[in-house]
């Protein structure tokens, strides 16, 4: 059996199997990821439209620290290094404070319809 990182030609049929599996199962999460982040930026559109209507700020640094902390346990819950999770949601916020400075500048599409 061969560790060689060129390709899987010579790697016993069953060690091909398991990797295939796992391959599925990454595949499967990483869709459903994609599809809980669109999920999740469609409320915080929602959350854009409704600050810019009432003038609100896009940022909401003391909600946003909340945040960060909550993920952290939930993180350090879960096995998952917080640090990392802390940077992943970072850069989450940063992209909706962007998306909600677009909504509030007039640069942005409608809101989808709720529900």
């Amino acid at each position: 059996m061969s560790t060689s990182n060129t390709g899987t030609g010579d790697v016993d049929a069953a060690v091909r199997a398991q990797l295939a599996r796992l391959r599925d199962s990454i595949d499967n999460i990483d869709a459903a990821v994609v599809h809980m982040l669109a999920e999740r930026f469609k409320a915080t559109q929602q959350v854009g439209h409704l600050k810019a209507a009432h003038q609100l700020p896009p940022a909401d640094p003391a909600r946003e620290a909340r945040q960060i902390a909550r993920l952290r346990a939930l993180a350090e819950d879960a096995k998952l290094d917080p640090a990392f999770a802390e940077k992943f949601l970072n850069f989450i916020i940063a992209e909706v404070i962007r998306h909600h400075e677009r909504i509030a500048d007039g640069s942005a599409e409608e809101p989808p319809p709720a529900g």
